[in-house]
C-alpha cells in the first residue's frame, strides 16, 4: 500500500526513490497535467504542454489589454470586470503586437481559468524574465482581497495587472509574464524541518574562502548579496540605462547588453542603490534546490532597508541541484531602491527563500532536458539579451 504523510519534511530516504506521495504540499507537472485533463485548468486555445514546469504553469495573456487609471483589488463583493468598467479604461489588442509602455498599468484577461476543488489553491508570480526586466505583475481573481492569490476551490477567469518599471515591452496573445504554483493543503514549513533539509542536501554554500554563517538556517534561509565579484573584471552587476529601446517579450537573445545595462563594480565591496534606480546584482551563496521540494524567495522585510529584492520568486525542483553534490546555481537578484540612495555591502541579507514539499516527485526537474535558461548561472540577465 502506497504511504502517505502529512509531515512536512520527512525524514525517510528521497520521495525520488521511494515514489511515495504525499497529502499536502506543491503540485507536481504530473499533477497539473492531471488538472487540465480533467478540466480544473482549462483555456482557449487549449494549454500547451511546454506551459507545463517542474511545479508550477505558464499562464498566457488573452485577446486585450485594459488601460486603467490605478492598480486595484476588486474586493468580495465584486468582479474585476466591475472595477475595470467602473475606473474606464482604454482598450488594446493583443490579438496583433501591441506596445505596453513604460509605467503605464495594464488589466489583462488571461487565456487560462480555472475549476479548484476543495483542498487546492494557488499562488503566481512573474516568471523569471520577466521579473529582470523589471516588468511589475500581480494576478488578481474576482473577488480578490488579495494579488497573487487563487483562493482554495476557487472557480472563474483570471487576470494579471501589469506594469512595466523599467522597459516599455512589446507582447501579444499568448505572452507568457507569470506563473502559478497549486498547492494541496496549507503546509507550514519549521525551522527544524528546514534544519534537517539542509543538513541533508546542503540548501546553501559559500564561495571559496567564505562560510555560511552558524544557526542561520530556520524556517527562512537567508541569502545575501555578492559585491566582490568573481570574475577578474569586478563585475559585481548590471544599472538599467534610462532611456531605451522597447523590449520584445517573446525575443530571446535579440538584444545587445550595452543598449540597456550599465556595468555595475563596487571596488570597495559596497554599492550605494539611486533611488527608483532597477539593479540586477547575484547572491554570495549557491543555492540548491532538491527534486521533492520547491522554494520561494519572499519579498524583502522592509524593516532592514528601503529597497526591494526579488521580483520573481519561485525556484523550481532541480535548480542548482545534482546528484554527484557539484556546485549550485546562484540567484539572481532584482534590486530596486525607494525613495533615498541606500548603502549595500558584501554579504549583506537581502532576501529569504522558504522550502516546500512538493506532493510527489516531479516526472521533469529543473535543467534536465527541459530547454532551463537559468540552471548552473552566475549573474546573468534575462534571456533576451546576447553577450
Amino acid at each position: 500500500m502506497e504511504a502517505q504523510t502529512d509531515e512536512l519534511f520527512p525524514k525517510t530516504q528521497d520521495a525520488a526513490e521511494s515514489g511515495r506521495r504525499y497529502n499536502t504540499g506543491i503540485l507536481p507537472s504530473q499533477e497539473i497535467h492531471a488538472l487540465i485533463d480533467s478540466g480544473a485548468l482549462r483555456a482557449d486555445p487549449p494549454i500547451l504542454a511546454e506551459q507545463v514546469q517542474p511545479a508550477s504553469i505558464d499562464l498566457r495573456l488573452g485577446a486585450v489589454a485594459y488601460r486603467v487609471r490605478a492598480s486595484f483589488l476588486p474586493g468580495k463583493t465584486r468582479t474585476v470586470h466591475h472595477k475595470i468598467d467602473a475606473l474606464g479604461t482604454h482598450e488594446i489588442d493583443l490579438t496583433k503586437e501591441a506596445v505596453l509602455e513604460r509605467g503605464g498599468v495594464y488589466i489583462v484577461p488571461l487565456l487560462e481559468s480555472v475549476k479548484l476543488r476543495r483542498g487546492l489553491s494557488g499562488v503566481a508570480n512573474p516568471k523569471s524574465s520577466t521579473g529582470r526586466l523589471d516588468v511589475f505583475t500581480r494576478l488578481i481573481t474576482d473577488y480578490a482581497t488579495e494579488f497573487d492569490r487563487i483562493p482554495e476551490g476557487y472557480a472563474g477567469p483570471l487576470y494579471v495587472e501589469v506594469s512595466p518599471r523599467t522597459f516599455s515591452i512589446k507582447v501579444r496573445q499568448g505572452s507568457r509574464l507569470l506563473q502559478a504554483r497549486l498547492r494541496r493543503g496549507t503546509p507550514s514549513p519549521s525551522a527544524a524541518a528546514t534544519q534537517r533539509l539542509h543538513n541533508r542536501v546542503g540548501l546553501l554554500t559559500a564561495p571559496e574562502g567564505e562560510v555560511i554563517a552558524p544557526n542561520t538556517i530556520h524556517r527562512d534561509v537567508p541569502v545575501s548579496v555578492d559585491l566582490r565579484g568573481r570574475g577578474d573584471d569586478g563585475l559585481v552587476g548590471y544599472k538599467a540605462r534610462a532611456h531605451t529601446d522597447l523590449i520584445d517579450v517573446d525575443r530571446v537573445g535579440g538584444y545587445r547588453v550595452t543598449d540597456f545595462w550599465e556595468p555595475v563594480y563596487a571596488p570597495n565591496e559596497s554599492l550605494i542603490l539611486d533611488p527608483n534606480a532597477f539593479y540586477i546584482l547575484v547572491s554570495r551563496e549557491e543555492v540548491r534546490v532538491p527534486p521533492d521540494y520547491a522554494a520561494e524567495m519572499l519579498p524583502f522585510n522592509p524593516l532592514k532597508g528601503e529597497f526591494r529584492v526579488h521580483y520573481a520568486g519561485f525556484f523550481d525542483p532541480g535548480f542548482g541541484y545534482s546528484e554527484d553534490d557539484s556546485a549550485g546555481s546562484r540567484a539572481v537578484l532584482e534590486v530596486r531602491s525607494f525613495e533615498v540612495p541606500f548603502l549595500l555591502e558584501h554579504g549583506q541579507t537581502v532576501g529569504q527563500l522558504v522550502y516546500e514539499p512538493l506532493t510527489r516527485v516531479p516526472d521533469r526537474v529543473y535543467g534536465q532536458g527541459i530547454g532551463s535558461n537559468y540552471q548552473r548561472q552566475g549573474l546573468k540577465l534575462s534571456k533576451h539579451f546576447h553577450d
